[in-house]
């Protein structure tokens, strides 16, 4: 653990959203810690949600979040559903493929499979 990345911190307008949005979507689990932080659990690495009035884009130079899908098409149509805005249509890329998404609290995401 010593120097690895440990834990993500995720900036969110509105906590309730983000929490249903990646419930809905990616079966997370969240435990609050009051009414202006969130963490989440069971998503590959632990991490949080924070209320800010912010949001993250790779135009602005944020770090871009990539989540693994076995069934890219399937994730995509889940995103859609639940509210998120595809940015990036599925593309081929080295080694797989991939879109980019914004969750409700307009925060950038990319999913990629194989």
């Amino acid at each position: 653990m010593h120097h690895k990345i440990n834990y993500l911190e995720i900036p969110a307008k509105n906590i309730a959203l983000a929490k249903q949005f990646f419930v809905e979507v990616f079966e997370w689990e969240f435990k609050d810690y009051g009414p202006e932080y969130t963490c989440f659990e069971d998503a590959g690495m632990m991490g949080g949600f924070y209320k800010a009035d912010l949001s993250t884009s790779t135009k602005t130079g944020s770090a871009l979040i990539v989540l693994y899908s076995q069934t890219l098409e399937k994730t995509q149509a889940r995103v859609e559903h639940a509210g998120g805005s595809i940015t990036k249509e599925i593309f081929s890329f080295p080694g797989g493929r991939r879109f980019h998404f914004t969750d409700l609290n307009d925060n950038e995401f990319a999913v990629w499979s194989e």
